[in-house]
C-alpha cells in the first residue's frame, strides 16, 4: 500500500510541529506548511522527509497552491490537519477591524478553502480532514470575541463538511483543546502582563486534572483521528481540556 501523506498548517510551532513529527514518526509522508521559514524547515533536523511549505493561507488561491504542492509533492492526499491559528485578547469594542478580519480569515477561512481544495483528492484516498478548534468553540471566552467566533465557526463547518461527505468515505472531525503549553499560551499571558511560570500556573489551575494539556498529546489525538481505529468517528469536536467544559 502506497505511504499516507497528510498536509499540516501552522507547522512552525506548538501543536502543528508536535503533530507533524507524530505523523512522520508514524511513518506518514508530512508536508509542514508554516509562515516561519527557519521554524517551519527546522523539522527536518527530526524528521527529514517532512517537506517544508513556507507561505500565507489567507487566499484561496495560496490554499489550492499549498494543497496542489502536496499532491504533486507526493502522488495523494490523505490527511489535512488545519492547526494554524492565532489568539488576540479583546472584547468586541476593542476588536479593530484588523483583528476581527485577520482572525476570522486565519482560523476559519483557511481551513475552508484548504478543506475545498482537498476534497477531490480525500475523495479519491477515502481521507480525513481534522480542524484543530478550541474548547471556546464550544462554550464562551472573555475576552476573545474574535477567537471565538471564528473556533465556534469552525466546530460547525466541521459537523456541515461531516455529514456533507460521510457517504463519500471522508471523515472531518475537530480537536477542541484548552490551555495547551505552546507559545500562543504564552504569549496571551505576557499580554496580560505574567512571566512564564505565572502563565503555567495559571493554565494548571484552570486544568480539571490540575495540569496543562502538552502538544504531543493533542498530536496523539489528531494520528489516532486519522487511523482505521477511528473510522465510525466524523462530526465529531472532541475536548481535550481536562474536563474543563465537563460542566
Amino acid at each position: 500500500m502506497d505511504q499516507k501523506v497528510a498536509l499540516v498548517t501552522g507547522a512552525s510551532s506548538g501543536i502543528g510541529t508536535a503533530v507533524a513529527l507524530q505523523l512522520a514518526r508514524g511513518n506518514w509522508s508530512v508536508v509542514a506548511a508554516g509562515r516561519d521559514k527557519e521554524r517551519t524547515e527546522e523539522l527536518r533536523r527530526d524528521a527529514p522527509d517532512i517537506h517544508a511549505w513556507i507561505g500565507d493561507i489567507t487566499s484561496p488561491q495560496s490554499c489550492t497552491d499549498l494543497v496542489e504542492t502536496c499532491v504533486n509533492t507526493f502522488g495523494r492526499l490523505d490527511l489535512l490537519v488545519n492547526n494554524a491559528g492565532i489568539y488576540q485578547t479583546a472584547n468586541a469594542e476593542e476588536t479593530s477591524d484588523e483583528t476581527w478580519h485577520q482572525t476570522i480569515a486565519i482560523n476559519l477561512s483557511a481551513p475552508f478553502f484548504l478543506s475545498r481544495a482537498a476534497l477531490p483528492h480525500l475523495r479519491q484516498s477515502r481521507g480525513a480532514i481534522v480542524n484543530i478548534a478550541s474548547d471556546w468553540g464550544l462554550i464562551g471566552g472573555e475576552q476573545a470575541v474574535a477567537y471565538c467566533a471564528s473556533k465556534g465557526g469552525l466546530v460547525l463547518m466541521t459537523k456541515a463538511m461531516a455529514l456533507d461527505h460521510a457517504k463519500e468515505g471522508i471523515r472531518v472531525n475537530a480537536i477542541c483543546p484548552g490551555d495547551v503549553e505552546t507559545p500562543m499560551m504564552y504569549g496571551d499571558g505576557a499580554a496580560r502582563g505574567l512571566d512564564r511560570a505565572a502563565t503555567l500556573t495559571e493554565a494548571n489551575t484552570d486544568s480539571g486534572t490540575g495540569r496543562v494539556t502538552t502538544p504531543e498529546e493533542v498530536a496523539a489525538l489528531v494520528c489516532f483521528l486519522a487511523s482505521e481505529a477511528a473510522a465510525q468517528i466524523t462530526g465529531a469536536a472532541i475536548p481535550i481540556d481536562g474536563g474543563s467544559t465537563a460542566g
